[in-house]
């Protein structure tokens, strides 16, 4: 198989249980299925950067970003926080999550987004430019490992003065419970 034979494009009404059943079996739970809904009903939802990874027409990973919020001293600026990422464990390693993380880059800097920050595995998303967030001074408030939270500039200078995080509710109450890591 080919990075050609990944299709990766927009979530549509069609393919909600498909994204149920990706992000069931890749977590092995019902969690963050149910994230994805709660994120999907709020104001945070941004429909464009809600994208499925296909192959042969079926529908094997999602990505889903959704606003977020840097709190500085000067203000809040918005940013976009990627969760959840999955593919099913029967198609991993074979590039399909890559494909989703640059899409949702090339999407999210398309549509004038200016940064992302991700709790995710640091040696994955290192692979596409994210780097530590605590680089540009921004503070967490998820029960997580500092090292899991990364963050990228679509913008440079984009973070610049760090700032402290605000989650989308739903992704708040998710890693509160939870605890996990994208």
């Amino acid at each position: 198989m080919s990075m050609t034979d990944i299709i990766v494009r927009q979530e549509t009404a069609d393919d909600i249980r498909a994204i149920d059943v990706v992000n069931l079996s890749a977590f092995q739970g019902e969690a963050e299925a149910v994230l994805v809904t709660a994120l999907r009903k709020s104001e945070d939802f941004i429909p464009e950067l809600s994208l499925v990874a296909e192959i042969d027409h079926r529908i094997v990973g999602h990505i889903l970003l959704s606003r977020a919020h840097l709190d500085q001293p000067a203000g809040q600026i918005d940013v976009l926080a990627l969760a959840p990422m999955a593919v099913v464990p029967s198609q991993s390693h074979r590039g399909i999550g890559s494909a989703l993380v640059r899409a949702a880059l090339t999407k999210a800097a398309s549509l004038g987004w200016r940064a992302i920050v991700v709790v995710g595995h640091p040696e994955f998303y290192a692979k596409f430019g994210f780097e530590k967030a605590s680089r540009w001074g921004i503070q967490c408030p998820l029960p997580v490992p500092e090292e899991s939270v990364q963050a990228i500039e679509l913008i440079k200078g984009a973070l610049a003065g760090g700032g402290a995080i605000r989650y989308p509710l739903a992704l708040t109450e998710f890693f509160q419970q939870t605890k996990g890591a994208s």
